[in-house]
């Protein structure tokens, strides 16, 4: 296990090395010591499979230790992939944006040429619609606005109306009370000239009984 893990190591660190190498190659060789980097990398990833096999056959009292040497000696690894990938999408990157520019540089414009005219176009389209969405908003707005004053109105004469319909019923109020002063009134007038007929009439009945 000691040989295997010290190989490994050895492995690990000239990868290191290696890395330095890819921000000096040119474009020719940057393939070339990419895959070099990777084959070495895949190799130190085989080796730990192994590692970590023969690391649980050793003793208990140097399992634990020998473990920890091999998951730091992981990491490593795992970092120098990460590391690689990171710098390939960033080749990959830098490389799409060269292309896109010479592709720029070169591309010759006429005045019916579609590259230009669509994009205009577009951008006409887009602000077209941008206009219309602004004039509706503030037409929403508008209505909205006009049926608030609308309800405000209607609240006001609601209002008005209540009040009319408050006084009607104490004019009602007031002649209904009225009215029952001058039924009682009439009544006791009627029930006057009554007892006044009755009174004639007894006091002709009398006067005609006694001094006739």
């Amino acid at each position: 296990m000691e040989a295997l893990y010290h190989q490994t190591n050895k492995q690990v660190h000239e990868v290191q090395c290696h890395m330095g190498r890819l921000e000096t190659s040119d474009k020719q060789s940057i393939h070339l010591v990419e895959n070099e980097i990777q084959a070495r990398i895949d190799k130190s990833f085989s080796n730990l499979e192994r590692l970590e096999i023969l690391y649980s056959k050793e003793p208990p009292n140097k399992r634990q230790n020998a473990k920890l040497r091999v998951d730091q000696l992981k990491y490593d690894v795992q970092h120098l992939q990460t590391a690689l990938r990171n710098f390939q999408q960033r080749r990959y990157a830098h490389e799409q944006q060269e292309r896109e520019r010479e592709e720029l540089m070169t591309r010759t414009y006429t005045t019916n040429d579609s590259a230009t005219t669509i994009p205009i176009d577009e951008t006409l389209q887009f602000n077209s619609s941008l206009h219309n969405a602004h004039r509706g908003m503030d037409e929403l707005l508008g209505s909205g606005t006009s049926i608030l004053e609308g309800l405000r109105d209607q609240r006001k004469t609601l209002k008005g109306a209540q009040k009319k319909i408050l006084d009607v019923a104490n004019m009602l109020g007031l002649s209904n009370t009225v009215m029952r002063l001058i039924e009682k009134r009439a009544f006791q007038d009627k029930a006057i000239m009554i007892a006044g007929m009755v009174v004639t009439c007894v006091i002709m009945f009398l006067v005609v009984k006694y001094l006739t």
